[in-house]
């Protein structure tokens, strides 16, 4: 069985089955936002931290990097959410040249 599937075939859930039980992701675009905006707090938070320490400065500077590089997914998973790309097929009607168009 395939570790990761969608919940009751909603297309913004997802279930990690973990052995006898099942993790379920609800709205996984917006869990992925709230998970992104936790760690930029974090990399914001501890860099700021090490600033504090001479020693520590040049950590500090990577982790701001890494802050600001999270700054930057979050406008990305927004426009994942709101953009999928699906498989275009067409399909021929033997009776007519009409084209039916599958999603």
């Amino acid at each position: 069985m395939d570790q990761h599937t969608k919940a009751k075939g909603n297309n913004s859930n997802l279930m990690i089955h973990l052995g006898p039980e099942a993790l379920i992701i609800h709205n996984r675009y917006q869990v992925l936002s709230i998970v992104n905006d936790i760690l930029i707090g974090v990399w914001f938070l501890v860099g700021s931290i090490m600033f504090l320490y001479p020693s520590w400065k040049e950590i500090g500077t990577y982790l701001f990097i890494a802050g600001s590089v999270e700054m930057l997914i979050r406008p990305v998973t927004h426009f994942a959410h709101r953009v999928h790309l699906k498989k275009y097929t067409t399909v021929n009607i033997a009776t007519s040249n009409d084209t039916l168009s599958l999603f």
